[in-house]
Order: structure tokens, then C-alpha cells, then sequence
């Protein structure tokens, strides 16, 4: 069995997903949301996102995370600030549990499933539908990005000769 963990970061919700890649079939194993309490101070909200990664690493043990990469529009700069700290403590939960973590562009994780780097949230979800063989769309849209960028990991670092097909933007180790 190849698992494989997809975090989409978040301060107030995180969503992970984890599939199966044996054989080269995608299956899901498991989906859903990590929440922290909005009015916690930042110091509980980030245990508590790191608790929740940590058990989903600890209850699948996959083999490797791949997560969204960081980018804000300067106009939003306190958002940036706030992702940077949550994927922070995802990465640190990933190197707790010595899984390798590997960081996707939105645009490459969209071009990937879509063909294009701009497809919207409902073509993405429709793509993941069509991908993991679900019968419906999944919700939400968090779970949704989350198993977008482990199906997007699994096609990016596979090859038939066992080599990468790409150079992820940055693998840490």
C-alpha cells in the first residue's frame, strides 16, 4: 500500500486527505477537516491544528505529505503571515513522524488535474470526483484541495521507470 497525505492549509479549517496509490489506482482511504477554535489564542489554535495532523499521520502513516505551497497577493499580507505559521506546524507534525513533505503551487495542482492552472473550485471538485471514483463531489471544498494535491503529488512523482517526473518546488527530508 502507497499512501499518500494531501493538506490544505489553514488557520481555521485544514483539510487532509489520504489515498491509496497501489497499483496505480487511486483510492480513498480517509477525508476530512482539522478545526481550531476562531477565538483561541493563536498559541492553542496552532497545538491544536498540530494535534490533529499528528493523529492523522499517527492512525495512516503514509508515506509521504504533500501540501499546498504558500502564496498571497500583497493586499492580504495577515493572511500570509497566519498560513505561514499553520503550515509550519503541518510541516513540523510531518517531521515529527519522519514523513517527507513535498510543497505544490495552487496552478500547478489545478493544471494537473484540469489541464488548466486557473480551473475553478467546482471543476476541481469534479475532477477529484472523477479521479478517486466517488459517487459524489467531495464537501468541503477544503477536503476537496486537499485530495486534489495528493491526486496531483501522485501523478507528479511517478514514473514508469521509478524516477521523478518533476522537481517538486521543495522537498524537505
Amino acid at each position: 500500500m502507497t499512501l499518500i497525505l494531501g493538506i490544505d492549509p489553514g488557520l481555521n479549517t485544514t483539510g487532509y486527505g489520504v489515498i491509496d496509490c497501489a497499483g496505480g489506482k487511486l483510492r480513498l482511504i480517509e477525508a476530512g477537516i482539522v478545526r481550531t477554535r476562531a477565538k483561541a489564542p493563536m498559541e492553542s489554535r496552532l497545538a491544536e491544528l498540530h494535534a490533529g495532523v499528528s493523529e492523522v499521520l499517527q492512525a495512516h502513516r503514509p508515506e509521504r505529505m504533500a501540501i499546498e505551497q504558500l502564496f498571497s497577493h500583497y493586499e492580504r499580507v495577515r493572511t500570509a503571515i497566519l498560513m505561514g505559521h499553520a503550515r509550519g506546524v503541518i510541516c513540523l507534525a510531518a517531521a515529527q513522524a519522519g514523513i517527507g513533505v513535498t510543497n505544490y503551487e495552487p496552478t500547478r495542482i489545478k493544471k494537473t488535474l484540469t489541464g488548466n492552472g486557473r480551473a475553478a473550485k467546482p471543476q476541481m471538485q469534479l475532477a477529484v470526483k472523477l479521479q478517486l471514483g466517488l459517487s459524489e463531489t467531495p464537501e468541503p471544498h477544503d477536503v476537496a484541495d486537499a485530495l486534489a494535491i495528493a491526486i496531483c503529488s501522485f501523478h507528479l512523482e511517478r514514473s514508469p521507470a521509478g524516477t521523478s517526473l518533476s522537481t517538486p518546488s521543495r522537498t524537505i527530508r
